[in-house]
C-alpha cells in the first residue's frame, strides 16, 4: 500500500463543516464517497484540520492509503468527475508511509474577509462591517499575538482539546481596496473556533472598545468570555498548510 496527500478545494456554504458526521453533508463524506467509488474500495481520507460550518477551502490536504503507482493526474481528473460542484481536487501526491495530513502539517494560514461598504457580490464570501475601524490599532494589537502562546480566550467554550497552546508566526490586516481587508494568521496549530474569535476582538480593538492593553489582558485571562464575539464563518478561508515532504 502507498500513502497518498490529496490537495482539495472547496466552498463551504452548503456543508457542515470538513468531519462526517451523521445526517449532515460534510466535505469529507463527499471526498471519501467519490474516491470510494473510484478505487472501487472503502477509502477514508483524514483531513489536515475541521473547518466548521460555512468555513471554506483554497487548500485542504487529505491523506488515503491505496494501491501503490496510482496515476495521479488520471485520479483527479476521474476524481473531479464525481465530485459535486463545491469539491475540487487539484493534486495527487505519493508520500512516505509516516506522513499525516493533520499531524505532519507545520503550519496552516487563515484568510478572514471584511468590507465595509455594502456589495452585493461580496455578502457571500466576507463579513460586512459597516462602522469606521482604526486598522492601525487592530495591527498594533494582531502584533501581540506572536508573543504568546496559549489562546485559551480564542477556544470555543468545552472543546474536547488537550492544550490550549500554539505558535502563531504571522498576524496581520491587508489592505485590498477601499473598502476592503482580510485578516492573515499562520500558526502551527489552531484551536477550534480560534481565528473568528480573534478577529472579532480584533474588531473590538478597531472600535475603540478596548485599547492594546485590554487585548493583551484578554488573551492572559484565558477566558472565552473575555473575547470578543465569534464572527461569521461565510468569510473564514483555510489558505495553506506546509508541510516538510519526505
Amino acid at each position: 500500500m502507498q500513502r497518498y496527500f490529496l490537495y482539495l478545494k472547496y466552498d463551504g456554504t452548503a456543508f457542515h463543516g470538513w468531519q462526517v458526521q451523521p445526517n449532515a453533508r460534510t466535505v469529507q463524506q463527499e471526498v471519501e464517497k467519490a474516491l470510494s467509488t473510484l478505487l472501487r474500495r472503502e477509502t477514508p481520507v483524514t483531513g489536515a484540520g475541521r473547518t466548521d460550518t460555512g468555513v471554506h477551502a483554497r487548500m485542504m490536504v487529505a491523506h488515503f492509503d491505496a494501491e501503490a503507482g496510482l496515476d495521479c493526474r488520471q485520479l483527479v481528473y476521474r476524481l473531479n468527475g464525481l465530485l459535486p460542484r463545491d469539491v475540487s481536487a487539484d493534486a495527487a501526491v505519493p508520500v512516505s508511509g509516516d506522513m499525516h495530513a493533520r499531524f505532519s502539517a507545520t503550519s496552516r494560514t487563515y484568510h478572514y474577509y471584511i468590507h465595509q461598504r455594502k456589495d452585493p457580490f461580496m455578502r457571500a464570501y466576507s463579513c460586512g462591517l459597516f462602522y469606521p475601524l482604526d486598522f492601525d490599532a487592530m495591527n498594533r494589537a494582531a502584533a501581540v499575538l506572536t508573543e504568546y502562546d496559549d489562546f485559551a480566550a480564542f477556544c470555543k467554550s468545552n472543546s474536547d482539546v488537550k492544550t490550549t497552546l500554539c505558535k502563531v508566526t504571522e498576524a496581520r490586516w491587508v489592505r485590498d481596496g477601499e473598502y476592503a481587508w482580510h485578516f492573515v494568521i499562520t500558526a502551527n496549530r489552531f484551536l477550534r473556533n480560534m481565528v473568528r474569535a480573534i478577529v472579532g476582538t480584533l474588531v473590538d480593538v478597531g472600535r475603540g472598545r478596548i485599547d492594546i492593553e485590554g487585548f493583551r489582558q484578554v488573551i492572559e485571562g484565558r477566558r472565552r468570555s473575555g473575547a470578543g464575539e465569534s464572527m461569521p464563518g461565510n468569510a473564514l478561508f483555510l489558505e495553506n498548510i506546509e508541510y516538510n515532504l519526505k
